[in-house]
């Protein structure tokens, strides 16, 4: 593991190349980089695209800021802005994920807007309350002096908490919506066969034997799933798009499996589970999301969330239509930011916990060296 000195989260900032972005001075620094609440702005593609789509101007300065943009604003119908964090409750946050903490809150404040703090809490198999009570913890801690009150901290995220799993049973409706248009089929081939009927990146895919089932028999074995009337791995449902699409994921991707697990919300309620890319952008839709910004692995997911909104937006089930921006992930080399081989470091006893100090958790972080002046790096 790196030798990662950091005496600060400024430190920390600096590592994610978004020095110029967040800092709590109040005179301009390098050329091109204005103030804004506080922040030191300097343009991005990110931003510059939320300048784009609701005319707010995150440079103009403070004193004129709502007389200009209001003025700007007259032309878009956007909303106010609204981004959100939604990590999966099934181990600690690291240094990858305070960028992406960083970067969702720090566009929603440059816009006037608001960022919601999401648990997509969708496996229940693989999560925890220890889990989550950490990740607020963290989140809290990364965001610490810049949402204060006579000097008392409050939680930096819009309203309270939410959960992937309080919205299930929306997801569940979305699911045989989809089915009723004739846009979801029951797949019931084994897990090996659907790899090999799925294709390569460079061979196409073929149609499931399954894929032509009828609307009715498609709903009612899916009901007989959601009823627990059916095995674990004995049905999935899939979307029916394009098997021949260049874009694997595009691929009539899952979207529900069976689970008979307990979860720590819902509890035995549910024995069928969404897919992440299923729940995810019905999350942010129902949240009023409009910009969901995400790491650039999910870049190739993008269609199928754009195909999944236009979708549901007409069922009336949903009704804004968020947009998804991808940024580059944190890596830092000779350093594990993989959490499931962290997970497997802590199971396997090489470190003292999550928050060991050689972690390179926010927790780990917090025992070694990392002590917390917010932004004042600049």
């Amino acid at each position: 593991m790196a030798n990662i000195i950091l005496n600060n989260i400024g430190g920390s900032l600096l590592l994610f190349g978004l020095v110029g972005f967040f800092s709590s001075s109040s005179s301009s620094g390098s050329s091109g980089i204005s103030f804004c609440h506080g922040f030191a702005y300097a343009p991005n593609f990110i931003t510059k695209i939320i300048q784009e789509d609701t005319g707010f101007d995150p440079k103009v300065e403070e004193g004129n800021n709502n007389n200009n943009n209001q003025a700007a604003a007259e032309d878009f119908t956007m909303p106010a802005v609204k981004t959100r964090f939604p990590p999966e409750p099934n181990g600690y946050l690291h240094l990858g994920h305070a960028k992406a903490v960083s970067f969702n809150f720090a566009v929603a404040r440059m816009f006037d807007g608001t960022c919601n703090m999401r648990m997509d809490d969708t496996n229940p198999t693989k999560e925890d309350v220890e889990y989550v009570e950490s990740i607020l913890e963290d989140v809290k801690w990364i965001q610490l002096g810049l949402y204060e009150d006579d000097g008392k901290n409050i939680v930096p995220w819009e309203g309270d908490v939410r959960k992937t799993s309080s919205y299930f049973d929306t997801i569940y409706d979305c699911a045989e919506a989809l089915i009723k248009e004739g846009d979801a089929y029951i797949e019931s081939l084994s897990a090996e066969d659907m790899r090999e009927y799925r294709g390569t990146l460079t061979e196409p895919g073929k149609d499931s034997p399954y894929r032509t089932r009828s609307v009715e028999e498609n709903l009612d074995i899916f009901r007989k799933m959601k009823n627990g009337e059916c095995k674990e791995g004995e049905h999935v449902l899939r979307a029916k798009i394009d098997m021949t699409s260049p874009n694997i994921n595009m691929r009539d991707p899952t979207l529900y499996r069976i689970k008979h697990e307990s979860h720590q919300e819902t509890g035995d309620k549910w024995c069928i589970y969404p897919m992440y890319d299923f729940s995810h952008p019905i999350s942010d839709s129902l949240e009023s999301v409009t910009h969901s910004l995400c790491t650039l692995e999910f870049e190739d997911h993008r269609p199928f969330y754009d195909w999944l909104i236009d979708k549901l937006i007409p069922t009336g089930l949903i009704t804004s239509k968020p947009r998804q921006i991808e940024f580059s992930r944190l890596n830092i080399q000779n350093t594990v930011l993989s959490k499931r081989k962290l997970i497997q470091l802590v199971e396997q006893n090489h470190v003292h916990g999550w928050d060991d100090p050689t972690m390179p958790t926010l927790s780990g972080m917090r025992r070694r060296v990392c002590h917390h002046q917010h932004y004042d790096y600049l």
